[in-house]
């Protein structure tokens, strides 16, 4: 069989950046004459950050869109493609967590295909689009998640309730510029939890059924950067340099995101966040440790491994993560995070029909498998 990596179109990445700063290179280097803001609500609106940048850009700056809505409810979306055309930017400028860039991703998709209606949208869910986009975005990342550098959008059918995948070949940024001082503004909670979510990567692509050389490595040792760096920013929230570890440990294991299949904690958990309303970091910190308990009998060596690399080798892999978890103050039970056991049918339901949920390693054939993965998270 053979095996393939993809390199996804991004051209440069920024560390231990300021966003002023490499912009302004970027503007040089890229001759940008337009440049289109997308930002968090609370950047914009609560500190003084966004409109420094319209300062730095000047008249190259034509716009702002700071409504972005969490898990990118299609009406959203379509709402940011508008108000986009309008100018005709040259590149859009995303700064923030994971749901504005999800949000970008998607309105990129729409403005190539020519798309401007909720229906035409949700016609092109789940398939991957060959794309020449004629705006790509610039990243400023303010959480941990590291979408910034896949080419996978999410956004969200509220009909259904379903956060669904939008796929384009050149959908990720162009360029990432990674500033661990903008990401003071990020609450604790966010930031900590978003980081769970690239802690989530680091396993589930470690134990993938998928094989690549590249997996382990960048793996385990994100896991061991994380593993010190977070404690540190939970214990000093203005540690900078526990900031930019954890920034580089997402774009080390970022990079295998779209070149691996990702396990039963990714799955359920985007089922937790469309049935219930949970960020993608918490249901990571309610999964995680959760399937790896489901899944320790199947891969034991690997399991070791993982505990080794976050530097508790006397635990168990899933009490290694869930002390991280805990140690960090984040929620560790389906409770904490809003989920109630009348919504559990539906995410069985769900769970058995999702491709991610389905290529878990250790596999899950029978409601029951789900039911016994949901109860270790309830438990906690």
């Amino acid at each position: 069989m053979t095996e393939a990596y993809t390199y996804t179109p991004l051209e440069r990445v920024y560390w231990d950046a300021k966003v002023e700063e490499a912009l302004l290179k970027e503007v040089d280097l890229l001759d940008l004459k337009k440049v289109f803001i997308v930002a968090s609500s609370t950047l914009s609106n609560k500190t003084k950050e966004i409109s420094k940048i319209q300062e730095v850009l000047g008249k190259k700056f034509v716009g702002l869109f700071d409504r972005c809505l969490e898990h990118s409810p299609l009406e959203n979306v379509i709402e940011c493609v508008n108000e986009v055309k309008k100018v005709n930017p040259d590149i859009i400028l995303t700064i923030g967590g994971g749901t504005p860039i999800d949000t970008v991703k998607v309105v990129q998709l729409c403005i190539a295909k020519g798309i401007t209606t909720i229906e035409e949208l949700k016609s092109i869910t789940g398939k991957h689009h060959n794309l020449n986009s004629s705006i790509r975005q610039i990243a400023v990342p303010t959480t941990l998640s590291g979408g910034e550098y896949s080419i996978i959008g999410g956004a969200m059918d509220t009909k259904k309730k379903l956060k669904e995948g939008y796929f384009g070949s050149d959908i990720c940024p162009k360029v990432v510029i990674l500033d661990p001082h903008i990401a003071t503004h990020t609450p604790d909670w966010l930031w900590l939890s978003t980081a769970i979510r690239s802690v989530d990567h680091a396993v589930e692509g470690f134990c993938s059924i998928s094989e690549n050389p590249l997996i382990a490595h960048n793996a385990l040792q994100s896991l061991e950067m994380f593993s010190v760096s977070l404690r540190k920013t939970y214990a000093n929230r203005n540690d900078i340099e526990a900031r930019s570890i954890s920034q580089k440990a997402v774009w080390m294991v970022a990079k295998n995101m779209g070149n691996v299949l990702f396990g039963a904690s990714h799955g359920i958990g985007y089922l937790l966040g469309s049935i219930g309303s949970v960020p993608h970091g918490q249901t990571s910190c309610v999964m995680l440790p959760a399937v790896l308990k489901w899944n320790e009998d199947f891969q034991p060596e690997k399991h070791k491994i993982i505990s080794k690399a976050l530097g508790r080798p006397k635990l168990k892999a899933h009490e290694a993560v869930r002390e991280l978890i805990t140690d960090l103050g984040l929620p560790n039970k389906l409770e904490d995070v809003g989920i109630k056991k009348d919504m559990y049918e539906k995410i069985v339901d769900y769970a058995l029909k999702h491709q991610i949920v389905l290529s878990n390693p250790k596999p899950i054939e029978k409601p029951e498998d789900v039911y016994e993965i949901l109860e270790y998270a309830e438990k906690g």
